[in-house]
């Protein structure tokens, strides 16, 4: 991804939180110690070209979790369904 939609790409995700960075000082203040939009947007660069791609493949571990983490995941893994008499008469369960 070029560096121009990858600035309009986090503009983007940024506006949608109702963040705006043109608010920051094009000048670091020493006193606030406000950054400005050049290091916010310097961060962001970054943090977009390299992180997102491991949390998106990120998985819990499934071997040994016992206790409370144990169940929790295991709530995760097979969710609750909505309507359950639907989903048995669609894999033919309700038939046997």
């Amino acid at each position: 991804m070029d560096s121009d939609a990858l600035d309009a790409y986090i503009r983007a995700r940024l506006a949608l939180a109702g963040v705006d960075i043109d608010q920051l000082p094009d000048v670091a203040d020493p006193e606030t110690g406000t950054p400005t939009r050049a290091v916010i947007m310097l961060a962001l660069r970054e943090f977009v070209a390299t992180t997102p791609g491991a949390l998106a493949e990120w998985t819990p571990p499934t071997g040994g979790l016992g206790g409370a983490l144990g169940a929790a995941y295991a709530q995760q893994e097979a969710a609750p369904l909505a309507y359950p008499s639907i989903t048995t008469a669609w894999t033919g369960e309700a038939d046997g």
